[in-house]
């Protein structure tokens, strides 16, 4: 039987997800990102929030090549389009995912983690798109999701140069939200998942699929979503349950019966 490269521990409603190939600095194969995608296809029940993070000081440091070069321009493409699809199931399906980072997260790990929604990074963190010096170019969705982070302008230069960007450049940048001390990303990372765990199911659900396609809208095609998801959100259960934990000074319990 083969080793599973994804351990997956529940600590209450947070899974934590570790990718777990130090050998190779936890760079994504087929196995692994087949293991990441049976997670996010059916997260187990009564998990509210993800966690994901790295093994033996680092993230993810992308695809590994062994794999690519076995492969011609048809199986690229569909490997590719594959790639798509798991980052899409990780950003929207609707469960939030916290990136406690740290070392490398190059390429493919940069790529993995922008379809995450909150990024904590340690100061060895290094964030890079070396596809260009290596005579390749993204394929996991950095375009799209990097791209629209930085700037076509900047993620230019950064896969033209190979540049690296540490943690605090990467934070002030925004490939990162926040940057802590060392051996701090991941204990961050629960703090934060328990907070978010605690929000009501709906608003978190409604939250990651709106914001990003907003964004992709015109103005008037924004704001007319921005009123539908207030309305679904606003008349609901928790929203009843929220004002009323508000107004008598008590912490709210989002969710019950259901």
């Amino acid at each position: 039987m083969t080793k599973p490269m994804l351990k997956i521990e529940i600590e209450g409603d947070i899974a934590v997800l570790t990718m777990d190939r130090p050998e190779k600095r936890n760079a994504m194969c087929d196995q692994l990102l087949e293991e990441i995608d049976a997670f996010f296809s059916k997260p187990p029940a009564g998990v509210k929030v993800a966690v994901l993070t790295g093994t033996a000081g680092h993230y993810c440091s992308g695809l590994d090549l062994s794999e690519h070069v076995a492969r011609d321009a048809e199986g690229t493409m569909r490997h590719s389009r594959n790639w798509h699809g798991v980052m899409d199931k990780i950003q929207y399906g609707g469960l939030p995912v916290v990136s406690a980072m740290m070392g490398a997260v190059i390429g493919g790990g940069l790529e993995l983690a922008t379809s995450t929604h909150v990024r904590i990074a340690e100061p060895s963190t290094i964030f890079q798109l070396p596809e260009g010096r290596r005579g390749i170019y993204v394929g996991g969705g950095a375009s799209v999701r990097v791209g629209r982070i930085l700037g076509a302008d900047r993620m230019v230069e950064m896969m033209l140069t190979g540049r690296k960007y540490n943690a605090e450049d990467g934070t002030a940048l925004g490939l990162a939200h926040y940057s802590v001390g060392e051996g701090e990303a991941l204990p961050m990372a629960l703090d934060l998942a328990r907070k978010i765990a605690s929000n009501a199911p709906l608003s978190n659900y409604v939250m990651i699929h709106a914001l990003s396609r907003i964004e992709d809208m015109d103005k008037a095609g924004g704001l007319f979503t921005e009123s539908l998801c207030a309305a679904l959100t606003q008349t609901s259960p928790d929203a009843v349950e929220g004002l009323a934990a508000f107004l008598e000074k008590r912490t709210p319990s989002f969710g019950q019966g259901r």
